[in-house]
């Protein structure tokens, strides 16, 4: 008896998939999905219940419907890629440069969330294969909400780990300007304001939050520091992986570089801009590699890093900079030392470093926060330490001067953590036309 003919046999069939399905369960670790096995009995064996209720059953030498023949496709396809997606793999754009020279604007990925374990829903009700938004509305209803659960993945986070994950911040955004920091915008230009000329806003819960993908830099229990744009962790200065950029300022003799020689470099040409003033470029992205070809070019006079020292350059401030107060006097390339909330460890609270720590305290681990006359009072009661009830970690993005990440809004809490890049399936380039768009060496890329 062949593989076939075998798995032709009810009662093989009920066996397979009730091992696959018990296998899915201890994963799941909720055991009353265990009376699934009923369903399976029933499907298989006595078909008491007729589960497929939309299928048509034909009758010998009957026509078949082919609209009904594809909504039969239509269902089994939603069912799989919904599982597929919850539990294995999703599909994700990178919507930014933040990036490059790791992952491209208009790369189209897979992410795997078996490595650091799946995240099970919390806002189960949600259009099939949306995120948060369908056209100009939201795509889920808040009506069921469930709690924040991981299942057991291969491993946890590790410093050097590209990572997806929901945007912190993205608990609040506004209606007409989503793409925007909600709360760096009320910083800067006062709360009234934003909701008055962007508003309403929107509140999401934490696995409706944007996606964002940054390089994660710093675990928890680790020490951060950021010295002349170069990162230290416990002191010890980190790898600089081949995606990692500066930008710099590139001086001429008066003329720009051929445009076919930058593209050849490997820059992305929409990102530069020449300055007859200066002359040449204010603000050129450079990898370690591409700076001795920029400084080979006949027509440079120099080549020199941006770095950016107390007070921050424009468009930079002390307000938009992480934790947001002028007494840290930090800037996106002199950081820290910041050390990162582990779970179970305690810290000594501060009016000093409550900024720190506040929107962990009250958005991450809910619970309410006060100041009153120099004392902190979390839930009603006068503090001065914190036990935290999560990891956290810090991501940067390997476009290090070009990057929105947590130098500019702080830590990411582990029941953000998505999953990891694992392959690039197509890559467009916004910036040319079909076909000469499609990036056709990172097809297939393993991340």
């Amino acid at each position: 008896m062949g593989l076939k003919d075998l798995y032709h046999n009810r009662w093989f069939r009920l066996a397979f998939w009730s091992v696959l399905y018990i296998i899915w369960v201890i994963w799941l670790g909720n055991w009353w999905f265990l009376l699934g096995l009923g369903v399976l009995f029933d499907y298989h064996i006595t078909r008491k219940v007729k589960w497929e209720f939309w299928k048509k059953e034909y009758k010998e030498g009957e026509k078949h419907n082919e609209l009904l023949d594809w909504l039969d496709a239509l269902i089994f396809a939603l069912i799989f890629v919904t599982f597929v997606n919850i539990f294995f793999f999703q599909a994700f754009k990178i919507p930014s440069s933040s990036m490059e020279r790791t992952l491209y604007t208009g790369d189209h990925l897979f992410v795997d969330k078996l490595t650091f374990g799946p995240k099970m829903p919390q806002t189960p009700l949600t259009v099939p294969f949306t995120h948060n938004v369908i056209g100009s509305r939201e795509s889920y209803s808040t009506r069921l909400q469930c709690r924040y659960r991981r299942l057991k993945g291969f491993r946890e986070v590790r410093r050097g780990d590209c990572v997806v994950f929901n945007f912190p911040n993205g608990d609040t955004i506004l209606k007409k300007l989503p793409s925007v920091d909600y709360y760096a915008l009320c910083r800067t230009s006062g709360k009234k304001f934003a909701i008055s000329q962007y508003g309403p806003v929107v509140v999401r819960p934490d696995d409706k939050k944007d996606h964002y993908v940054k390089r994660c830099v710093a675990v928890a229990g680790d020490t951060l520091e950021v010295r002349d744009g170069m990162v230290y962790v416990n002191s010890q200065a980190q790898e600089v992986w081949p995606g990692i950029q500066y930008s710099y300022t590139v001086k001429t003799n008066g003329s720009s570089i051929n445009l076919k020689t930058l593209e050849k470099i490997g820059l992305n040409l929409s990102e530069i801009h020449y300055s007859p003033s200066l002359p040449g470029y204010p603000e050129m992205a450079l990898t370690a590699d591409m700076v001795p070809q920029i400084e080979a070019c006949s027509n440079v006079v120099s080549v020199e890093k941006n770095t950016d020292v107390y007070p921050p350059d424009y468009p930079d401030s002390y307000l938009l900079i992480f934790p947001f107060t002028e007494n840290f006097r930090w800037t996106r390339d002199e950081f820290g030392p910041l050390w990162i909330p582990e779970k179970g460890a305690t810290v000594s609270l501060t009016t000093d470093n409550l900024p720190l720590y506040e929107r962990i305290i009250r958005d991450y681990e809910h619970h309410t926060l006060e100041v009153r006359d120099g004392s902190i009072f979390i839930d009603s009661v006068e503090t001065d330490s914190y036990t935290f009830s999560q990891d956290y970690y810090f991501m940067m993005g390997d476009n290090r001067h070009n990057s929105l990440d947590s130098r500019y809004w702080g830590f990411v809490p582990e029941n953000h953590i998505v999953g990891r890049p694992a392959l690039i399936w197509l890559s467009t380039d916004g910036n040319k036309n079909f076909p000469k768009n499609i990036r056709w060496r990172r097809f297939f890329k393993i991340v």
